[in-house]
């Protein structure tokens, strides 16, 4: 019974009486109009008479009556809001309704012809992309490289397979680009199929090629007893000793390859490249480290979504800067990017590193374009490490688990992004953050925090010199954290690399943020430097 919930077989075991009886109470008080849900787990899943009740239980509680109830129900205020709004919308009059119902199934409508249209296009590029990749495939096995002499039998069947692609759906200029002829041959071909190729079919083989004995010398040395257990890299400076020699290291691994004879042998796995741990970076303050990433808003169009673009300071956790569009494109996050530097006045030349995932969005060319102008580092996550981007991650879990989270989707994108606006300003000014020693990002990202800290420090010592029986120890710990890490090197890696590094007989190289400054603007200057 309300307001602890509790299962009907756990009071028959605690009052003696029957659970025919319970039963029997409960369905008298839900007669009665009293809220006793069924289902406690979950709010969301009450019934709608149950929801009703509890807006009619809270309807003459004040703000601190509200707060008791909603903690001993394992409620939020903000849900019976909502469900207050819901049960006004549904009390409308029958006019207004039917307003409304007009104006939305215009909407609709509007929206369905504008995704009809586009499902249409949609179609026509898709049959035309199966056409592409049947002509390529078929056409792979037929001839080469442009310039390639062509017989009258792969004309008629290059022209045979092109006109089959232009009746599937695709354009005769892309067929042609694909099968690497251009639109006026084909029409020279067309018109005269019986033409040949006036060029002779001369073939030459380059005068350094190795003849088949020496491939056969290579393959017999390899593998006798002497040499079949060492690597053509050993093999040919042992020959070279014996003063012999037959061909370079190159040729020996390529004759090997062709024979199938260059397999990995041995207890030692096979050799491969793995994804290297981003650098480490370390914020002391505000606009030094920046992390941003994308997330989905759910929108009323199933598999259609709204892109929420978000920028961070890894020091304060403050939200310097946010957008919401309907696709995701690294010249939209430019944009975002040059809005936050404005706001945030940051100046040219003053170190900045952004860190963000592997995506098609933050690695696209524009993107880095606007990051190198005002000397912009560059930080990217190892491909599906979602760890390498905690911040960001941690940041959207508080954006979707926050109770004013709306549990329908978005009806569009206006709507998301007032949303967003609303959900930033109480992040920013009003939540309490836990690594942050419970102080706002705001305060964090204005130095306001230190003051705060301090003030905090000495009320809990001067509580504790009146009253010490209160603690058995320590005070809490209100100390300002100066430095924040992101993608720290832990004693294993640090280790590792030093004994790597010993072993070469190099000093280790710590790579601070001017070094990977001048490094990343020297590889952009060697990049775009013309060959």
């Amino acid at each position: 019974m309300p307001p602890n919930a509790v299962s009907v077989p756990h009071l028959v075991k605690e009052t003696g009486v029957s659970d025919v009886t319970l039963y029997k109470w409960r369905k008298e008080y839900n007669e009665k109009g009293i809220a006793v849900p069924a289902d406690s787990s979950n709010p969301e899943n009450w019934s709608a008479g149950d929801k009703l009740a509890v807006i009619v239980e809270t309807m003459p509680l004040n703000e601190a009556e509200l707060g008791e109830y909603c903690r001993s129900r394992g409620l939020y205020a903000e849900q019976i809001e909502q469900w207050k709004q819901a049960a006004l919308t549904g009390f409308q009059k029958q006019p207004q309704a039917v307003k409304q119902n007009n104006r939305d199934h215009k909407k609709d409508q509007k929206k369905i012809k504008r995704l009809e249209s586009e499902l249409k296009r949609k179609e026509i590029a898709l049959a035309e992309t199966a056409a592409l990749l049947v002509l390529s495939k078929k056409c792979q096995a037929i001839w080469g490289n442009r310039g390639r002499l062509i017989s009258s039998e792969e004309r008629q069947m290059a022209i045979t397979l092109i006109t089959e692609a232009c009746t599937n759906g695709a354009r005769k200029r892309k067929a042609c680009e694909l099968t690497g002829i251009s639109l006026r041959t084909l029409q020279r071909w067309e018109n005269n199929t019986e033409a040949k190729d006036q060029r002779g079919n001369r073939k030459t083989s380059p005068p350094n090629k190795l003849t088949e004995e020496e491939k056969s010398s290579i393959l017999e040395v390899c593998n006798q007893e002497k040499y079949r257990s060492l690597p053509p890299k050993q093999i040919v400076p042992m020959l070279a000793d014996e003063g012999e020699y037959i061909a370079s290291e190159s040729s020996f691994y390529r004759v090997l390859r062709e024979a199938g004879q260059l397999q990995h042998r041995g207890r030692s796995s096979a050799p491969g490249k793995k994804p290297a741990k981003p650098e480490a970076c370390t914020a002391t303050g505000p606009n030094q480290v920046w992390s941003w990433d994308i997330t989905y808003l759910h929108s009323t169009v199933k598999g259609c979504f709204f892109y929420l673009y978000l920028f961070m300071d890894i020091f304060s956790r403050k939200i310097v800067g946010w957008e919401v569009h309907e696709n995701e494109s690294s010249e939209l996050a430019a944009d975002i990017l040059c809005k936050i530097k404005l706001s945030e006045q940051i100046q040219s030349g003053q170190e900045l590193i952004l860190h963000s995932d592997n995506g098609s969005p933050m690695k696209g060319a524009t993107m880095l374009a606007t990051m190198q102008k005002p000397g912009v580092v560059p930080s990217f996550s190892r491909p599906s490490v979602s760890n390498d981007n905690p911040y960001s991650e941690a940041l959207f879990k508080t954006l979707k688990y926050t109770p004013v989270y709306p549990t329908r989707p978005f009806d569009s994108l206006e709507a998301a992004r007032q949303w967003v606006q609303r959900f930033a300003h109480w992040y920013n000014t009003k939540h309490r953050h836990s690594a942050l020693k419970y102080v706002t990002p705001e305060q964090r990202h204005t130095g306001q925090d230190v003051a705060i800290l301090r003030q905090r420090e000495k009320l809990y010592e001067d509580s504790k010199r009146k009253n010490p029986e209160r603690w058995s120890g320590k005070t809490r710990d209100w100390t300002h954290d100066n430095i924040v890490r992101l993608n720290p090197v832990n004693e294993t890696d640090a280790d590792r690399k030093s004994e790597k590094e010993n072993k070469r007989h190099k000093p280790l190289i710590t790579v601070d943020g001017h070094r990977l400054l001048s490094l990343y603007r020297e590889y952009i200057v060697t990049a775009t430097l013309p060959l």
